[in-house]
């Protein structure tokens, strides 16, 4: 089911009465999501993702703008009759009732037309459970259960519709670290096998990228850019794109360009030939530095941290916006430990440029 989101404002009335203007959560949200793709709507907390999901669900009505799934007007449409699946961060389940009651639940609240049997509605829910891998389960109640197995029957309660959009939103939150990676697996098999179009809302940009056909980065409640998660990844459009995806986060100093030289502080690092001179951001990810003797950028050598395969040198300078500058490197290259400096090259299509005052992208050739 293809979703179809036209100009979507969602505005909330100020409770601050020094400044009356409405909050704008959701502000002209224009995007058309594919037919049977996972889609990740990622960005940090306050940024309007989980408004979208309400506007697109029916909990929430838009100010202005239109909702499609498929050539249906849904803008006006309750949630009951979206024909939406619906997964929390809490798992929502019901202590009393066993898994099996827990899934069917959705099923016995249909009515008219739609209403089955006992055997349809058994049917459903050995299914749905099947689908999750929790067939074993069903005549345990919730406090039986671990948390990756109460999100799976959640997961199982909002498929046993049939429904046409499953949106998740923050599905993994409450869950360590072990068994997230675990069920973000699982989310991405039982999407493939289903074929549902699925909106997946999260914080976690690891998770995002990991699972998502695309991601939608928001910031303020606009789209900063959308993409397919290595695309954005290596092509970010501002320098909130660049800082917000990339673990550990990517390494920001203040730079200029001089007569097409980049300079970081006095060391020359690039040859860039099609910018005027000008002050700029320099965005370097953590796997875009060559660990050199005699590389253009020296840097104060604070820890190295092996991490098997790789190992992250931990340095500072003075013209680094971060703390301190990692970056990581192939474990078969010997560091000096005892260096007070360290010395890199950079990898250029690892290294970003952004207007100081816009922070929009400012593309180089080299």
């Amino acid at each position: 089911m293809k979703v179809v989101l036209q100009n979507l404002t969602k505005k909330f009335p100020s409770r601050n009465k020094k400044n009356p203007q409405d909050v704008i959560a959701v502000n002209d949200f224009t995007f058309e999501i594919p037919d049977g793709k996972l889609i990740g709507l990622l960005g940090p907390s306050g940024c309007g993702k989980s408004t979208t999901l309400n506007l697109i669900s029916g909990l929430q009505s838009p100010t202005s703008g239109k909702i499609y799934f498929g050539e249906d007007d849904v803008t006006d449409l309750p949630p009951e009759h979206r024909g939406v699946g619906l997964v929390f961060q809490s798992y929502a389940l019901y202590p009393h009732l066993t898994v099996r009651q827990n899934i069917m639940f959705p099923l016995q609240n249909l009515k008219g037309a739609q209403k089955l049997s006992k055997e349809q509605m058994a049917e459903k829910v050995l299914k749905a459970a099947g689908l999750v891998q929790i067939d074993e389960l069903l005549d345990r109640k919730p406090n039986e259960l671990s948390g990756g197995q109460q999100q799976r029957v959640a997961i199982a309660r909002a498929l046993v519709k049939t429904p046409r959009v499953l949106l998740l939103d923050e599905p993994l939150s409450n869950l360590d670290a072990r068994l997230r990676l675990q069920t973000r697996e699982e989310i991405r098999r039982i999407q493939k096998e289903t074929r549902l179009t699925t909106i997946f809302v999260t914080h976690d940009q690891e998770e995002a990228m990991s699972i998502s056909d695309m991601i939608v980065v928001m910031k303020d409640g606009v789209i900063q850019q959308i993409g397919k998660p290595q695309d954005v990844y290596d092509d970010p459009v501002n320098l909130f794109v660049a800082k917000f995806l990339g673990t550990p986060p990517i390494n920001v100093f203040d730079g200029r360009v001089v007569r097409g030289h980049l300079m970081i502080g006095n060391d020359d690092i690039l040859t860039v030939t099609n910018i005027p001179d000008q002050e700029v951001y320099v965005a370097i990810r953590p796997e875009g530095f060559i660990l050199q003797d005699d590389g253009p950028l020296c840097c104060n050598l604070s820890n190295v941290e092996v991490m098997g395969r790789d190992v992250s040198i931990v340095s500072t300078h003075e013209k680094s916006l971060n703390v301190t500058i990692r970056s990581i490197i192939d474990a078969d290259n010997p560091v000096d430990r005892e260096s007070d400096t360290v010395r890199f090259a950079v990898k250029p299509h690892k290294v970003f440029l952004f207007g100081k005052t816009s922070e929009e992208r400012i593309h180089f050739e080299v």
